[in-house]
């Protein structure tokens, strides 16, 4: 696995994990795959079922390349869809089970960073559905309480029901990838406030990366989203200089389609 992961829990506000890279190289590779595409290989390799492709079409390769570099002067698009393949390989190392919207094909997506939806083992029937916010940023706080775009008022609005057809249309496209669930008694089920669950995942510095630190950083999500422990989720990922970070990783996940070294693993 290339990410592990480290749990913690504010009593009553949050539970999530932090985030470590153990295996840089492995993490490229991955990407790699997503970028071109075949997100449940990578699945598949997270679940211990499955290998790397030996013969990954060419016509795919232009276009993951283009996933993987800066347009224009700024990042930040860029390593928005980076980060937010980075969460989707670390929700499924918390969960191999878990359904998961697959990864955004494009730097700028009008849905759910992700989308996670929770099955009842027992009964069959949806649990929960939970929304991902998945935030590369070298100002955390700033970025999760700033009023014109920031992490709460993104939660606040899905709370107030602002965005509930454009939520229920994202859960639909998810349970309609899971042939034994029925749609309508499916959605039935996350109609409920309690039903709907948040995990906001995001890049800090040495300052918020420890229990005190979390818990400056993550202040007031319990009033943003009230109820059970359960629905507000909190994910860390420590890098000092995340920018340079997720350049050096992208030009590893390049270089790892351009060379051809996804074949034969």
């Amino acid at each position: 696995m290339p990410i592990t992961l480290t749990p913690f829990t504010e009593e009553g506000c949050f539970f999530g994990n932090a985030w470590q890279v153990v295996d840089e190289e492995e993490l490229a590779r991955q990407i790699a795959v997503i970028a071109l595409g075949y997100s449940h290989h990578v699945r598949k390799i997270l679940e211990g079922t499955g290998i790397y492709d030996a013969d990954y079409p060419a016509d795919g390769v232009a276009s993951a390349i283009q996933l993987l570099t800066v347009d224009g002067d700024d990042s930040s698009h860029r390593d928005g869809w980076l980060f937010q393949a980075i969460s989707w390989i670390a929700a499924i190392r918390a969960d191999p089970s878990a359904r998961l919207a697959a990864p955004h094909m494009q730097h700028a997506d009008k849905g759910f960073d992700g989308l996670q939806i929770e099955i009842d083992d027992a009964t069959g029937r949806v649990k929960c559905a939970v929304v991902f916010e998945d935030k590369a940023t070298t100002n955390p706080r700033n970025m999760i309480t700033r009023e014109d775009e920031g992490v709460w008022k993104e939660f606040r609005e899905l709370e107030e029901g602002l965005r509930f057809t454009f939520f229920t249309a994202q859960v639909l496209a998810v349970i309609r990838t899971e042939t034994s669930l029925n749609s309508d008694e499916a959605i039935k089920e996350v109609l409920w406030k309690e039903a709907r669950r948040y995990r906001l995942s995001i890049t800090v510095s040495a300052t918020h990366s420890n229990d005190k630190g979390r818990k400056r950083l993550f202040k007031g999500y319990d009033s943003v989203v009230p109820g059970d422990l359960n629905r507000r989720r909190a994910e860390t990922f420590h890098q000092d200089d995340i920018r340079t970070w997720l350049a050096s990783l992208a030009e590893k996940a390049k270089s790892q389609i351009s060379s051809g070294a996804l074949a034969n693993v």
